[in-house]
């Protein structure tokens, strides 16, 4: 996997966690981070089990 596809997956990972942060604070800016994240792995063709996968591999 590329080092690029990688950091897209990680990108998509932490704006869907900033979503489910912030859900009460600000929905409206909640959901947009939720639908950049979705467009990201879709446009990058990203199934749930490869993210997992790299999440699995990620040395942090």
């Amino acid at each position: 996997m590329s080092a690029e596809r990688r950091d897209d997956i990680l990108i998509a990972v932490a704006l869907t966690r900033f979503s489910v942060q912030f859900e009460d604070a600000d929905p409206e800016l909640a959901e947009y981070a939720w639908q950049l994240a979705a467009d990201r792995l879709f446009e990058y063709d990203v199934a749930p089990s490869e993210a997992l996968g790299v999440l699995k591999n990620i040395n942090i």
